[in-house]
């Protein structure tokens, strides 16, 4: 696999999967959504992305893993409430 595919492939995945993360750390989705995106800055910054492609794959992975943890976080407290 050549390194622009890598870069594409980890662009669709890793932001996605960190927001989920961050949320199931801080049992926040917006404190998830924000720790996400200040590494996609910095590693943006340190010069490791640089095509607009791997950025749009960046945003929509954010945008799918944000929803996904919103959702994590809405059922969670549904079923709290339901206790």
């Amino acid at each position: 696999m050549h390194d622009f595919e890598t870069k594409l492939l980890l662009a669709i995945l890793l932001p996605g999967l960190l927001v989920v993360f961050f949320t199931r750390v801080t049992f926040h989705h917006i404190v998830g959504l924000i720790l996400t995106v200040a590494l996609i800055a910095a590693s943006v910054y340190a010069g490791y992305t640089h095509n607009w492609m791997l950025y749009v794959a960046d945003a929509i992975s954010l945008t799918v893993g944000f929803w996904f943890a919103a959702r994590m976080v809405r059922n969670a407290q549904k079923e709290q409430m339901d206790e």
